[in-house]
C-alpha cells in the first residue's frame, strides 16, 4: 500500500554504504554465459505492475536508489545492470550492442514472470527501451500482446542529431579510445562526471565513490570504449528507434533535466517538434542524471503520470 498522505516519500542519498546494501539484496543470474546482476522488488502474488528502471552510461542500477523505496509502494520494480555496467560481468573483448541489452532484460521478465509493465529509462537506457517498444510494435504486427504499458524517458539520446556527446565520449569511439579507457582513472571520471550535473546538485564525495566502485569493478572502465558504440548505434539504427517512438500511441512522458549539455532543452525541443502531443516536464537547473538530482521532483512527475494513465491510484 501506498504510504498515508501525511507520509512523505524519503529519498535516501547515494553513497558507498547505500552501494553494499543494493549488492546486498540484488539478485545474480546467467545470461548468454555471463553472470548478471539486478535488484528485484517482489511481492509473491502481489497484483501490484511492474515497473522496469533503465539505467544510463556509465554509471548501473544503482541510480534508481534515491527513488526504489518510494516507487516500491506502488510497485513490483525490476532494475537489472545491464551486461557491461555495475555489478554484471565487463567481459573485455565483447561487442556490445542495444539489442543484447534488450535480450538481457527480456531474460529477466522471463525468469519473473513479467508479462507486461512500464518502464523508466535514463541516458543509455532510453535506447534500450526504445529497442523494446520497436519489438512490440513487431508483437503488435502479428497480434501478439504488448508487453510495455507506458514509457517514461529520462534526458538521454532519443534522436541521434540532437545528441551533443563530451569530447572524451567521442574520443572514446576513436582509434584512441582503448588507450583512453585504459587510463581512465577517479579523479578523471570525477571531472567528467560532474560537468554534466546541473550547477547546484553536483555529486559529492560518496556519490563519486559509489559511482566509481560500479564503474571500475572488474576493471569496468577498460570497456568504456566498447561500451560507447552505442552512440553510431544511434545513427545506425534510426529509423527503427526513432519510427518506434514516432509511431506508438502508448503514454509516454519526457523528464528532462534542461541543464544538460549532452541531452537536455535541446533534446527535449526535439521531442516537442517531433512528438505529436507531446507530454514535457522541464526541470530548468537540473542535469543529466534528474533522479539523483532531483529524486522528489522525479517521483511527483511519475506519479502526475501514472495516475493520470491509471496506472497508479489517486
Amino acid at each position: 500500500m501506498r504510504p498515508q498522505a501525511d507520509t512523505a516519500p524519503v529519498f535516501p542519498p547515494i553513497s558507498p554504504a547505500a552501494l553494499a546494501a543494493w549488492q546486498a539484496h540484488g539478485r545474480f543470474g546467467a545470461f548468454a554465459g555471463h553472470r548478471v546482476f539486478a535488484r528485484v522488488e517482489d511481492r509473491q502474488g502481489d497484483t501490484r505492475p511492474w515497473l522496469l528502471l533503465i539505467h544510463g552510461f556509465p554509471t548501473a542500477s544503482l541510480d534508481w536508489h534515491p527513488l526504489w523505496q518510494a516507487l516500491s509502494e506502488d510497485f513490483n520494480l525490476l532494475a537489472p545492470d545491464l551486461l557491461g555496467f555495475g555489478f554484471s560481468d565487463k567481459p573485455a573483448r565483447h561487442d556490445y550492442r542495444i539489442a543484447e541489452q534488450a535480450d538481457l532484460i527480456e531474460h529477466w521478465c522471463t525468469a519473473l514472470g513479467v508479462t507486461q509493465m512500464h518502464v523508466v529509462a535514463h541516458d543509455y537506457g532510453v535506447t534500450v527501451a526504445q529497442e523494446l517498444l520497436a519489438r512490440d510494435r513487431e508483437h503488435a504486427a502479428l497480434g501478439e500482446t504488448k508487453r510495455l504499458r507506458s514509457i517514461v524517458f529520462l534526458n538521454g539520446g532519443l534522436f541521434p542529431e540532437s545528441h551533443r556527446p563530451r569530447a572524451i565520449q567521442k574520443l572514446l569511439l576513436t582509434p584512441l579510445g582503448p588507450l583512453l579507457s585504459r587510463l581512465l582513472t577517479k579523479r578523471g571520471f570525477a571531472r567528467s562526471f560532474m560537468a554534466i550535473f546541473g550547477p547546484a546538485t553536483r555529486p559529492g564525495a560518496d556519490e563519486i565513490d559509489a559511482f566509481w566502485t560500479l564503474v571500475a569493478h572488474q576493471d569496468g572502465q577498460r570497456i568504456a570504449h566498447r561500451l560507447m558504440r552505442y552512440v553510431p548505434e544511434r545513427t545506425q539504427h534510426r529509423e527503427r528507434w526513432v519510427g518506434a517512438l514516432l509511431a506508438t500511441t502508448m503514454p509516454m512522458r519526457l523528464i528532462n533535466g534542461a541543464r544538460d549539455p549532452v541531452s537536455g532543452a535541446h533534446m527535449a525541443a526535439r521531442f516537442r517538434e517531433l512528438i505529436h502531443g507531446a507530454d514535457v516536464v522541464w526541470l530548468d537547473e537540473i542535469g543529466h542524471y534528474p533522479q539523483v538530482e532531483a529524486p522528489s521532483r522525479v517521483y511527483a512527475s511519475l506519479c502526475n503520470f501514472w495516475r493520470r494513465i491509471g496506472a497508479m491510484a489517486p
